[in-house]
Order: C-alpha cells, then structure tokens, then sequence
C-alpha cells in the first residue's frame, strides 16, 4: 500500500456539505459516461441523499491531505440490514486498495450500528466493483429492490466484531 493510502482519514458527514456533494457530483458524472444510456440519479432507488443521515443512514467521506477523494453511503433497512449505496474512489487514487478500505469501513459502521448483514447492488459496467465485492465476501443474491440500473445484487453476512 502507498503512503497515500495511509494518510487517508473517513469522517461521517451530513451528505450536502460542499465536499460530500462534490464527490456525488463526479461520482454521477462517471457513470453517465460508463452506463450505456447515461445515468439520471432521479431514476435510481435513493435518488437523494436525504436518506444517508443519521438515525436513517450515513455518509461517509475519505479524505487525502484534506481533499476529498471517495465516498459511500448506508441506509439502515429493517432486520438489521445495512444497503450500501453512491460507493465511489476518484481516478487519481485507484488501485491502491481505497475502494477496499471504503468497503470495510461502511462495513464497521453498520457493524457498530447493528447490522448483521450488509447488501448493495451494482451495474455491469462497474466491472471492478464486483471484483472487489466478490473478493470481499460478498454473494450475488436474487434481486432485492428495483434499482433501475443494477444488473448484480449481493449480500455478506458482516462478522461481530
């Protein structure tokens, strides 16, 4: 791992601060250009981030030297589930194990919220994302909602820690 990705820090935020409507922003930006027919985030399941606020969620921000360079959501569902959602790492990071840790820490926070299982969904197009997802534990399940662009749905059951 690059020293890089040890200096980066997470922090739970409200979801409209200047830098956590940056990452949605370039996070929706790139799946306009990676999902054939573009991305609309009014057509997927949790369009708004109104649902990653406490008690109904979290938003998290991983941060380099202060810059904003990722960040994820989780919305708490019922039967101590947690949905993981808007998981995204910018370019000029990836490859050096940030999506993982993202994972692991959304992972730790349902954890410690009481979730016993985490789920997620993702589109075709986000080949690298499954990857990681699979290789994290992750099992593809039957779908669980109609998120109009996921094509995968997984699950994991998360270890009491």
């Amino acid at each position: 791992m690059t020293h890089a990705a040890i200096d980066v820090s997470f922090a739970v935020e409200d979801p409209n601060t200047p830098d956590a409507q940056s990452c949605l922003a370039k996070y929706f930006a790139e799946l306009a250009v990676r999902f054939p027919g573009g991305f609309d985030p009014a057509q997927s399941v949790l369009g708004t981030a109104d649902h990653f606020k406490p008690p109904e969620g979290y938003f998290v921000v991983a941060r380099l030297r202060g810059e904003p360079i990722a960040c994820g959501a989780i919305v708490f569902l019922e039967n101590s589930r947690a949905y993981f959602k808007r998981m995204w790492v910018s370019e000029s990071v990836r490859g050096v194990g940030l999506g993982r840790r993202l994972l692991e820490e959304l992972e730790g926070l349902a954890r410690e919220a009481g979730a016993k299982t985490a789920c997620l969904e993702t589109h075709d197009a986000l080949s690298e994302a499954i990857a990681m997802y699979r290789s994290s534990g992750y099992r593809e399940v039957a779908p669980f909602n109609d998120e109009h662009y996921a094509d995968h749905w997984f699950e994991k059951r998360l270890k009491v820690s």
